[in-house]
């Protein structure tokens, strides 16, 4: 029998739920609000060289105005692919090219176009959540894996147990934040 670590599984839970809670992030900076963000665009898939790539990757973003976001394209023969991605995506924005160089007006969200970007931001939380409980289920499994094979004693897995759903606690916490956060981003005028 090969003792089981209890903090590594909590640390292991942790690690997972951290980075569950780091993917919520960039998925959220994506999602557009009323005011120009290069986060809006960075990860907008551009047709480059023949593959996929991320816009952030032949371009650099900048946002000079609050409601204007302005793309210095590197290389000339992919303009037309960054501008044509900018139409394509589902954020509603109409590109001006000039040159290498492509401006992106921000217009203000209509009130229904509000309501579908803060039913996004609401599912993409609820995701979150479903994958922290998924994270915490599976710790839990293996806390009472470890003990049933007597790697643990009882007390350990119920201090492990519990360790791991404070931590849940915290990250489901910091997610409801962050959506709400969003959610009133959106709405802001």
């Amino acid at each position: 029998m090969n003792p089981v670590n209890p903090d590594q599984l909590v640390d292991d839970a942790k690690s997972r739920m951290e980075k569950a809670l780091a993917h919520l992030k960039e998925e959220l900076s994506s999602v557009r609000t009323g005011r120009a963000s290069p986060a809006l665009l960075e990860n907008l898939k551009v047709e480059a060289y023949s593959t996929k790539m991320s816009l952030r990757d032949v371009a650099s973003i900048n946002a000079p105005e609050p409601r204007l976001l302005v793309l210095q394209i590197w290389d000339q023969a992919n303009v037309q692919a960054v501008e044509r991605a900018i139409r394509d995506s589902d954020l509603a924005l109409n590109p001006i090219t000039e040159s290498n160089l492509i401006r992106v007006p921000i217009p203000q969200l209509s009130e229904e176009r509000r309501r579908e970007m803060t039913k996004i931001v609401g599912d993409r939380g609820e995701s979150a959540r479903v994958s922290i409980r998924q994270i915490r289920r599976e710790a839990i499994d293996n806390i009472h894996k470890a003990e049933k094979k007597k790697n643990i004693s009882e007390d350990e897995k119920f201090r492990t147990s519990e360790k791991v759903q404070k931590i849940t606690e915290e990250v489901t916490a910091s997610i409801n934040n962050l959506a709400k956060q969003k959610t009133s981003e959106i709405l802001q005028i």
